[in-house]
């Protein structure tokens, strides 16, 4: 077959030698078509496999592949960080947005004014106490010194004039602090974010609002200098111990306005602000030096003072004003805080508040309760205490609500009603006076019974026929709860509403010894009609209320309640009370030169003791007890009560010129047609005590009692007494004392 022809165009034909075996059949290189090919001849030449040249080729090609990968991560990574950057700002401004959603809007945003300062001045002038959740008035930039506002800017914010509110460099560093610390160390925050967070946020730790805090802060760097917000920031920032502002934190520690304080100082208030509470000069004296110290090592370094001035500093650290006493001038503060809204209605600026309150007697009657409490509350089992003083027209001088308002604010003078026992029963006696008897009327101390109930005597026994003098000095009870029978538990309740006791008051046999509860306060008032001659007053504390540019608010004015009780009757009164302390219940309580006249009281089972006395002066009241009504061991109101009162009212008293009691020295006639002496009263048949109720069984809110007509309220009852009947002729006064005769007609 034809294979192929030659460029000649001949064919050619394939040839066999003959000769050959089949074995040797093969086609040589001149049987191929076309002419021989080089390249296809060359390749049969053996060769070795490697040449040494090319050996350094795939080291070539390894590198480039190197740097191609290289190149390609780089490329990569640049692309995705770029991607993951755009998210990142896209998610940022989302959360941008939505916590600004949840702010009020920026453009209604305005600087919350400083709450209310209320000053409470002394009647001698003296600030006794501040009120207000920002106690410090502003102080302006300019009338500081310059190293108190650079302290702060030392230690809590160094670039502050740098930055523009918020500094990502003190982030970075507080960041990496904490890092190395394992923990937070240090704080990123500015001035201005600081500022922010005390202005319009709460002090939660959250993200949001930190993020809300970061928004506030930009904000006030555009709406305000840097100045201006210094300014704010010292008059606003927390102190401890209830002081804002730097003023009020000056005159808390050291006693003096902050234009005043010293490098020292300055830079123990600068170092308040990391933990008020914590670092309290008044609390941890040590720890507010340390860091003082720290404080002085920041303005130095910042170069705001020389180390030579550091190291004075740090040589003579601040003292502190030591705190008075337990703090009871707060018992009174509070109570001011509570009648406030009703004198000039609700507060929107600064005020000054003149109050009755005499400093120097409210020291002592602090000094004399914890004293006393100190030394015999084991003993006897009684761990509170209160003390009223006011003037016989109700202005109180001193009040004590308790041993230590630190420990427990609960005012027990204002608040804390208790049974008053046998403190009470001047109101009975004084309806008997009215009703007709006088202090030489006589009722028979004798065992009592009513409807089961057998009220006793202190000492369980009885004298018999006793004047009405004996009886409220012996404080028997007996005669008290017949007296009270006789003229009707409801009349005794009107007697006492009538003088100034405002607590609902149970009209039933009982109510003579004191059952129903009252307040050491208004027990105090109903006594000074005694001491004023029969004027009704209303215990008080503020006399005037002024702004802080003394623009006048509020002044008190006489009080219009008027006469309460006959002239006649407070001399009668007084007279038998007088004897409560010259031969009864009270002896201990004198003031030498000085008339005495009072009552002491014990509640049932010694739960209360009580002793209210008073002089032309004076009228002061003494409880003591247990907040949880628990029983004493024995303490009577002769005991305790009394020595804290003559303590304080000797004190009061010194270098006064004595006052006489109202009656002295008075000519009366009888108040009205005489009671036979010894009548029996209605439910006669039984007994009674000087602590008062201290049997058991007694009727209380009417239990085991008759049932008699509901006392009337307190305002009902705040009127005049009934003018007297006529005078009695002497030969119908028969059944009178001869004492009294004598006094009336000269016999």
């Amino acid at each position: 077959m034809a294979l192929g022809k030659k460029k000649g165009g001949a064919r050619r034909e394939p040839r066999f030698d003959p000769v050959s075996p089949l074995s040797n059949l093969k086609l040589s290189l001149q049987d191929r078509i076309g002419p021989p090919d080089e390249k296809l001849i060359k390749p049969k030449v053996e060769a070795p496999k490697k040449k040494p040249e090319a050996k350094p080729a795939p080291r070539k090609s390894a590198k480039k592949k190197s740097r191609g990968h290289i190149g390609t991560a780089l490329y990569r990574m640049i692309y995705w960080g770029a991607v993951a950057s755009i998210w990142a700002v896209i998610g940022l401004v989302g959360v941008l947005i939505y916590v600004g959603a949840h702010l009020p809007a920026i453009q209604s945003l305005e600087i919350p004014k400083r709450p209310p300062t209320i000053q409470i001045v002394g009647m001698d002038g003296s600030v006794l106490a501040t009120r207000g959740e920002m106690v410090g008035s502003n102080v302006a930039l300019k009338e500081l010194p310059p190293y108190l506002p650079q302290a702060f800017i030392a230690i809590e914010d160094r670039r502050f004039y740098d930055h523009f509110g918020i500094d990502p460099a003190g982030i970075a560093r507080a960041l990496v602090a904490n890092i190395m610390h394992r923990g937070v160390s240090q704080g990123g925050s500015t001035l201005t974010q600081q500022l922010a967070k005390n202005l319009f946020l709460t002090q939660e730790r959250t993200i949001q609002r930190k993020l809300q805090e970061l928004e506030l802060a930009l904000w006030l760097e555009r709406k305000h200098s840097k100045n201006e917000i210094l300014e704010l920031y010292l008059n606003r920032v927390y102190f401890g111990s209830g002081a804002y502002g730097v003023e009020a934190a000056a005159q808390k520690y050291f006693g003096k306005p902050a234009k005043n304080v010293t490098l020292a100082e300055a830079a123990m208030l600068a170092g308040l602000v990391k933990s008020p509470s914590r670092l309290a000069p008044n609390r941890n004296p040590e720890g507010a030096a340390s860091r003082a110290k720290t404080v002085l090592m920041a303005m130095t370094e910042a170069g705001f003072i020389t180390s030579a001035k550091a190291q004075v500093a740090s040589a003579h650290p601040s003292a502190t004003v030591q705190p008075q006493g337990a703090g009871t001038i707060n018992y009174v503060a509070d109570w001011i805080g509570e009648v406030l809204d009703d004198l000039v209605g609700q507060i929107d600026q600064d005020i000054v508040v003149q109050t009755s309150i005499d400093p120097k007697l409210q020291a002592v009657a602090e000094a004399a309760i914890i004293d006393e409490l100190a030394a015999k509350s084991v003993k006897f089992n009684v761990t509170q205490g209160a003390l009223v003083a006011m003037t016989p027209d109700g202005a109180v001088r001193a009040m004590i609500g308790g041993r230590n308002y630190s420990d427990s604010q609960f005012n027990r003078a204002v608040t804390a009603k208790r049974q008053p026992g046998s403190a009470f029963k001047p109101f009975v006696y004084l309806t008997a006076i009215e009703a007709g008897l006088t202090p030489d009327s006589t009722r028979q101390d004798a065992p009592l019974d009513i409807k089961g109930w057998r009220p006793e005597n202190y000492s369980h026994e009885y004298l018999g026929a006793v004047t009405l003098t004996q009886a409220l000095a012996q404080s028997l009870n007996t005669v008290a709860v017949r007296l009270g029978l006789e003229v009707g538990p409801a009349n005794v309740v009107r007697t006492a509403h009538r003088l100034g006791i405002a607590s609902k008051l149970e009209a039933n046999a009982s109510i003579a010894l004191g059952t129903s509860e009252v307040t050491l306060t208004e027990l105090v008032g109903a006594y000074a009609p005694f001491a004023n001659g029969g004027l009704g007053v209303t215990p008080h504390v503020v006399e005037q209320i002024k702004t802080a540019d003394g623009r006048l608010l509020y002044a008190r004015k006489d009080d219009p309640l008027g006469q309460v009780v006959d002239a006649r009757a407070v001399a009668m009164m007084n007279t038998m009370m007088q004897e409560t302390i010259t031969s009864g219940t009270a002896r201990k309580a004198d003031i030498p030169g000085w008339t005495v006249a009072g009552k002491t009281g014990t509640s049932q089972d010694f739960r209360d003791a009580w002793f209210i006395g008073f002089t032309g002066r004076l009228v002061t009241g003494v409880w003591l007890g247990n907040d949880d009504n628990a029983p004493t061991k024995k303490a009577t109101g002769g005991g305790l009560p009394v020595e804290v009162w003559t303590r304080f009212m000797r004190a009061a008293h010194q270098g006064q010129t004595p006052v006489p009691l109202p009656g002295a020295g008075v000519s009366w006639s009888p108040m009205a047609p005489a009671m036979a002496q010894g009548s029996a009263p209605r439910g006669e048949g039984g007994v009674v005590s000087d602590a008062g109720n201290t049997n058991s069984g007694a009727p209380q809110g009417g239990y085991g009692a008759p049932n008699y007509p509901p006392a009337q309220s307190a305002a009902a009852n705040r009127t005049p007494a009934r003018a007297p009947a006529a005078p009695v002729r002497p030969e119908a006064a028969s059944g009178l004392d001869g004492w009294l005769v004598d006094r009336l007609f000269g016999r």
